[in-house]
């Protein structure tokens, strides 16, 4: 991909440089929040699957120091960008490049054995084809359109990798919470849900959810996350969210 085919954006207010395609899925929201939504601590492995330039990697690097993340990525132009955006903002991280749907064999040889990850955040493409028509832009679509397995697969490299007690945090459209919870209902627990409303008033727009694997505690719904007030204004808290200076109810331990 030539350099006139990539951009170099700010995002989290200014604390995050990424360099990323002109054209085709580019860094959002969705990637902020899921990096503000999810729980690490100092040393723990995290990998960010389907992590793209690696916006909610770096973004979740960037808030807690000293983590062991790696991200993957099946798209070698992609993976490349994300190392690069790595280096570029002095944040630790190794990337693989690696397919969802790969074998247990496959994530062992790129260091991702069963049972070896603390915490696992994901957004995966979630428009429902049946609904949505797809971008004339491949890779945008690629990025954006889920399959009827697309979740199942998703979550079941998570599960393989995670251990006992790890940590799963997605994003998902909040119409399709019932595929949520059924592609969780197997190996994972404790859930906590956190709506994410476009405005005020509104029905949510996104789902942000944890989970844990082997856990055993009663699902919780949070209070919801507002982007915009009633009259279109920004929210206060969640702008402070966005731009790196704090994170959600979610990422509470």
């Amino acid at each position: 991909m030539s350099d006139a085919a990539i951009s170099e954006d700010m995002v989290l207010g200014g604390r995050l440089r990424l360099r990323q395609p002109t054209s085709g899925h580019r860094a959002g929201h969705d990637a902020i929040l899921l990096a503000a939504a999810t729980a690490a601590r100092p040393g723990d492995r995290v990998v960010d699957l389907g992590a793209g330039v690696g916006t909610a990697g770096l973004a979740l690097a960037r808030r807690v120091d000293d983590l062991a993340l790696m991200l993957v990525e099946r798209e070698p132009h992609l993976a490349s960008l994300a190392r690069d955006n790595a280096r570029a903002n002095d944040l630790r991280a190794e990337v693989a490049v690696l397919d969802i749907a790969a074998d247990a064999a496959a994530f062992a040889a790129a260091g991702l054995g069963p049972d070896s990850v603390d915490v696992v955040l994901m957004n995966p493409p979630f428009h429902d084809a049946a609904r949505h028509r797809a971008s004339p832009d491949a890779a945008r679509a690629g990025a954006h359109m889920a399959t009827t397995t697309t979740l199942e697969l998703w979550t079941h490299a998570a599960r393989r990798m995670l251990k006992s007690g790890g940590v799963l945090t997605l994003i998902w459209r909040a119409d399709g919470l019932s595929e949520v919870l059924a592609a969780l209902g197997r190996g994972f627990g404790s859930l906590a849900l956190q709506p994410v409303h476009g405005q005020a008033g509104k029905p949510a727009i996104r789902i942000l959810v944890r989970a844990v694997k082997g856990g055993r505690a009663p699902t919780q719904i949070l209070p919801g996350v507002v982007l915009n007030e009633a009259a279109g204004v920004p929210n206060d808290d969640v702008s402070r969210v966005l731009t790196g200076q704090g994170a959600l109810a979610l990422a509470a331990p």
